[in-house]
């Protein structure tokens, strides 16, 4: 297995990055910027240029990769196209080149709500709208997948336990990034994660289970 990371700059990504690190998993970052990327990035992980608007810039970086996390997001921005540029188009492209690509396992972050369209998120050029249409063409494009839904992201790491449901039943929690990249690489390795939804948040009450039985526990 080798994992491409795209968005690996980013809060999540850069979570994602090190967690496969951890679990001695061969990534590719995949990155925009090169020179930002030596700032935040370990100086042994490999690292690419590509843009998820550009699918022939995504063919160039596939390589050897046989599994692809997305952490991409649309930027806050005054332009009122940029989720739909990111969020639905590039990963719309991203889906199309990984499974013209022979990709096996194809992750990608978006985010708790994406089903409600009068969600206060949407006022930002209908963010969670556009991250909902992906998650429904990565779902008919017969690709192995994992859609990760995620609470409010918090940068700070924190002792609580998941909470991972199946999709539209959480409408409320945070979680820490790293818990979020947890997930994601743990999807990697349990058949129990594949074509599935996940809604995760964290919780001080939850049980402590083990990922491999969240994803079990999802239907």
């Amino acid at each position: 297995m080798k994992a491409l990371v795209f968005g690996a700059t980013g809060e999540t990504g850069r979570r994602i990055v090190l967690e496969l690190k951890q679990h001695n998993i061969p990534v590719c970052a995949v990155v925009r910027d090169l020179t930002k990327a030596r700032t935040i990035l370990p100086e042994d992980v490999e690292t690419v240029v590509a843009d998820v608007s550009q699918p022939d810039s995504i063919k160039e970086v596939i390589g050897d990769s046989t599994v692809l996390i997305c952490a991409t997001g649309a930027t806050p921005s005054l332009d009122p196209t940029g989720p739909y540029k990111v969020d639905y188009e590039g990963n719309k492209n991203l889906v199309d080149v990984a499974k013209s690509m022979g990709i096996e396992h194809f992750v990608i972050v978006s985010s708790l709500c994406v089903s409600r369209f009068f969600h206060p998120l949407n006022l930002f050029w209908l963010i969670l709208y556009w991250k909902k249409q992906a998650e429904e063409y990565i779902q008919s494009s017969g690709l192995t997948y994992t859609i990760v839904r995620p609470g409010g992201l918090k940068n700070e790491d924190n002792p609580d336990p998941i909470v991972m449901q199946s999709a539209d039943t959480l409408f409320e929690g945070s979680i820490p990034r790293q818990k979020v990249a947890q997930v994601c690489v743990e999807a990697l390795l349990h058949p129990q994660s594949r074509n599935k939804i996940v809604e995760i948040v964290s919780n001080t009450n939850a049980p402590v289970k083990s990922t491999e039985e969240l994803f079990a526990g999802v239907v």
